[in-house]
């Protein structure tokens, strides 16, 4: 294993938490020190009593019937951060299990982590709002920690990395930019499913990772980057043969959640 394929999947054990300090992250953000203050791009938080908020009360609600159905089996598949994309494999057409296996995807992927994580950290810290599950009873797909519980609700920081993953992968390989965004947009919603996030945390958190992937267009080592992530994924998708388990999973994205 050379250097390289070791940082990445020495990197790939840390690519994204909410909560997680940047600092860890084996390479530097896009950003460098700056952080990107997304507090007035995500919408409010829904104030207590307000219509989003009792929206948010309900689906919680309704989710937990979902408990021991395959879209409940795909939310827990979707807790690992660090596997966004082999969760996405049916939708890009190859399947990458380590990172070190595409090195030039994950140096985007580690340099994009700590600068999604800075842009989590501030409206996160700014709204305060406690997880669903500390207010509602029902179970959850995760294990109740009080790391989990410490962590605010909104944004959700999960799927700020989901779709900022998705949309990278959107451009990286376009022609399957629709089913990319489809499975990037259900792992977002998996956090509603597993009970830890609200829906409106989640539809906050893609707009927090698309700000965060469009100021990044502006920088000149994402696009380098990028381009080098391009040809690799399409070498890697030239040579990918047929994937288990996409026709059962299309069944499952084929329904709402609620």
């Amino acid at each position: 294993m050379n250097r390289m394929r070791m940082i990445m999947v020495a990197g790939a054990t840390a690519l994204v938490t909410a909560g997680v300090a940047w600092a860890q992250f084996p390479f530097p953000g896009y950003f460098g020190d700056r952080v990107m203050d997304t507090s007035t791009v995500v919408p409010p938080a829904p104030r207590p009593g307000s219509p989003q908020a009792e929206a948010d009360r309900a689906i919680f609600t309704a989710t937990r019937a979902l408990e021991g159905t395959p879209r409940w089996d795909m939310a827990i598949g979707d807790l690992d951060e660090r596997r966004a994309v082999y969760a996405m494999r049916c939708a890009i057409g190859v399947e990458i299990k380590d990172l070190g296996d595409a090195p030039k995807l994950s140096r985007v992927l580690l340099r994009v982590a700590p600068d999604i994580t800075k842009a989590i950290d501030t409206p996160k810290a700014f709204y305060n709002r406690k997880r669903p599950y500390l207010e509602q009873e029902g179970e959850i797909c995760t294990a109740r920690s009080e790391d989990l519980a410490r962590s605010p609700d909104y944004p959700s920081g999960h799927s700020s990395w989901g779709w900022a993953v998705g949309l990278i992968l959107a451009e990286l390989a376009p022609d399957r930019a629709v089913p990319i965004l489809q499975r990037a947009r259900a792992y977002g919603e998996s956090r509603v499913v597993c009970g830890v996030h609200t829906a409106s945390a989640v539809a906050a958190g893609r707009d927090n990772g698309a700000a965060v992937v469009a100021a990044m267009h502006g920088v000149p080592d994402f696009r380098t980057d990028m381009e080098a992530a391009r040809t690799e994924l399409a070498d890697l998708r030239a040579k990918a043969g047929p994937l288990e388990g996409c026709e059962a999973e299309a069944a499952v994205l084929a329904k709402a959640p609620w």
